[in-house]
């Protein structure tokens, strides 16, 4: 429970300390994992000393054992070692130091901790951290390139030497770090995040050299995986060798076999792409040529079509087709004027034979009375009755008279013309 104190009532160091042991004696043993960064075994002391630390932490705690304890693990126990420590938790109060008194030390061998890896492969694989969708294609030519690595280490240099000779104008942003032991998983997750938070940066790789599988141990821890997973600029893994495989090679955008593959698989060649465009421009200054030579035939044809070669000869033609078909027109016209005029001519002859003007002209005369009527009876004419006789030259006027004496039964008026 809390100590009740104030400002006008506070605890001694000494009592806080006594409360501060008091309450981590009340708990139990427990199993701690960590790394070996510093041992102690002096000579004639019955307690050895040593710091276990966490590997993905900058954290670490002082861990003491009797020399017996030790000496069970010794062959294979040294600084940089694994371990699993089952120890108890203590408290120093005349220093406030907090220690682990351990009861069994355990080194982690390396069938037990492939199975581990195995397994946080398995679960982070779940998560999706490793699916293909989630990985982004690489900048063409990156203008700045982000390098972790470990300093004067054989992988920067080979990245920067084959990167510059592929393309001279690159440029790095190196970040020195160590890649093996207790400080690498800290130090690499550092570096990558400040990297991917340089506004420059278009790429980022985490290269080292070949190495033993404990070696390799930092670029499989978990804190790293996820913080290589949440990068928004694209990570390129090129740790150890081809069969070397850390999980980082899984999350990364791309895994290269090698430092030197890395570098060829991030920046171009100088001299692979101005062959490349040498070739482009070749091949569309030969499409444009052919384009050319294509059009400049089609032109040619069509300017030695006849009707290119003579404007006017299709209007010459249309004029003589026209010319033809209007001396067609009057041809066909004048043989039916030609049909109709005899047609009228014969009607016209037909018509004057039988008209009354030929009869008259034969020397006959039509007989009118004064209101017009023709004469056709004598009996419808009276005596001394004014006719009007038409004749084929005009007409005149005419008076009836009465039939001589001894004259035939039927009385026919005689027609005098009028005094």
């Amino acid at each position: 429970m809390a100590a009740h104190t104030s400002p006008d009532a506070p605890l001694p160091v000494g009592e806080v300390s006594r409360l501060i042991g008091g309450w981590i004696d009340r708990l139990g043993a427990v199993w701690v994992e960590g790394q070996i960064t510093q041992l102690s075994r002096r000579p004639g002391a019955g307690v050895v000393f040593l710091t276990l630390r966490d590997p993905s932490r900058d954290i670490s705690l002082s861990v003491t054992c009797y020399r017996a304890v030790f000496d069970r693990v010794a062959d294979v126990v040294s600084e940089g070692a694994r371990v699993v420590v089952h120890a108890k938790p203590e408290w120093y109060a005349p220093r406030g130091q907090l220690s682990l008194r351990a009861a069994e030390i355990r080194p982690v061998g390396v069938g037990e901790l492939l199975a581990r890896l195995e397994q946080l492969k398995k679960s982070l694989a779940a998560e999706g951290l490793f699916a293909a969708e989630r990985k982004r294609a690489l900048p063409f030519l990156p203008q700045l390139i982000g390098l972790v690595c470990g300093r004067a280490s054989a992988a920067e240099r080979d990245v920067l030497e084959n990167a510059r000779h592929r393309w001279p104008a690159v440029r790095f942003e190196v970040r020195n770090v160590p890649v093996q032991g207790v400080h690498a998983v800290p130090g690499v997750i550092e570096a990558v995040q400040e990297l991917d938070a340089h506004p420059d940066v278009d790429v980022i790789v985490v290269a080292r050299g070949g190495g033993s599988v404990e070696d390799l141990l930092p670029f499989s821890d978990e804190q790293l995986v996820r913080t290589v997973a949440a990068c928004r600029t694209p990570v390129v893994s090129a740790i150890g060798h081809e069969p070397d495989t850390p999980l980082l090679d899984l999350v990364a955008d791309l895994r290269a076999s090698t430092p030197t593959d890395a570098a060829k698989r991030v920046v171009p060649d100088v001299g692979e792409e101005l062959t490349r465009v040498r070739h482009l421009r070749d091949r569309a200054l030969r499409c444009v040529e052919s384009l050319l030579d294509r059009e400049e035939r089609g032109l040619a044809a069509a300017r030695a079509r006849p009707c290119m070669e003579r404007p006017h000869r299709m209007v010459e033609e249309r004029e003589e087709q026209i010319d033809a078909l209007a001396a067609r027109g009057r041809r066909t016209l004048g043989h039916l004027l030609d049909r109709a005029a005899s047609e009228l001519t014969h009607t016209h002859a037909r018509v004057v034979a039988l008209s009354p003007a030929a009869t008259l002209r034969r020397g006959y005369a039509v007989l009118q009375h004064e209101d017009g009527r023709v004469v056709r009876a004598a009996t419808e004419v009276g005596p001394e009755e004014e006719l009007r006789a038409r004749v084929a030259e005009g007409e005149f006027a005419v008076r009836a008279v009465a039939p001589a004496p001894g004259a035939s039964d039927e009385p026919a008026p005689a027609v005098t013309p009028p005094a």
